[in-house]
């Protein structure tokens, strides 16, 4: 009976990994060789032509815009989220319920609703055609979601703790920087993979937000990497792969503490 579990999961990872491998593949193929060789086995005559006229025409400035947005926005998003998820956490009042309500309700509102809205907003503040453009609603978007899971966690941190630390005269920034932020590592590697994952993958936002090629991020890039090589599946393939290799990095890595962090307050 344990041999079917194995021989499902080996079936899963082959159907969840040949894309990501005919991806590789097809991007070290040249255009002839694409539509020559058998799709199903490696290139005859790899070549990195592909990668090397990606990177040329445009690819590290949009591979350093995404980077930028990603990193500011995260660090945003936990910035607000971690003392917001303590707060409401050990702080219980109705003033913390309410905040933490408001922010339920904003997992409700669907990101096309608000589109035009936040557009408004942006061309008021002036910062229409930045980066900053993105940053701000990436961070307005990703912190409920990341108050929820935050707050779901630290309610297991046991109250003990919190007592001990609080008899010995800490205040709650201290208990939260030597106490909370310690144990809460699971659940921080989880937002900020998910959070990651959400910035780096938006494309909505570019799209309306932003309009000069010096501030194109990597999403809608692939988009115009797609109208410039229309008839150049492999080229396409070599720009998609690129794309990839970030997050794909930061889930292997973080592939542990993601999975404590999502059982967090499930286990109980």
């Amino acid at each position: 009976m344990e041999l079917i579990p194995a021989c499902c999961g080996l079936l899963w990872f082959v159907v969840a990994f040949y894309p990501l491998l005919y991806m590789f593949m097809s991007s070290l193929r040249s255009q002839a060789g694409f539509y020559l060789d058998n799709p199903w086995l490696p290139p005859s005559q790899p070549t990195l032509e592909n990668y090397i006229s990606v990177w040329e025409n445009g690819f590290s400035l949009y591979l350093l815009n995404s980077l930028f947005v990603l990193v500011i926005s995260v660090a945003l998003i936990l910035l607000i989220s971690v003392p917001a998820a303590y707060a409401i956490a050990r702080m219980r009042s109705r003033l913390t319920r309410t905040i933490f309500n408001l922010f339920l309700l904003g997992l409700a509102i669907p990101l096309q609703a608000v589109i035009i809205p936040i557009y408004a907003i942006i061309s008021s503040m002036h910062i229409y055609d930045t980066l900053f453009a993105l940053i701000l609603p990436y961070v307005a978007f990703g912190v409920p979601l990341s108050v929820l899971v935050l707050v779901t966690f630290i309610r297991d941190i046991p109250a003990e703790l919190h007592e001990a630390m609080r008899l010995d005269g800490a205040s709650h920034l201290q208990i939260l920087w030597r106490l909370v932020i310690p144990l809460s590592r699971p659940a921080l590697i989880t937002v900020t993979i998910y959070e990651s994952i959400q910035v780096w993958n938006g494309f909505l936002f570019p799209l309306v937000l932003t309009q000069s090629p010096e501030v194109r991020v990597l999403p809608l890039a692939l988009w115009s990497f797609q109208g410039q090589y229309a008839a150049d599946v492999p080229a396409i393939m070599a720009a998609v792969f690129l794309s990839a290799v970030p997050m794909l990095l930061l889930y292997i890595f973080g592939r542990r503490q993601l999975l404590t962090g999502l059982l967090a307050g499930f286990s109980r």
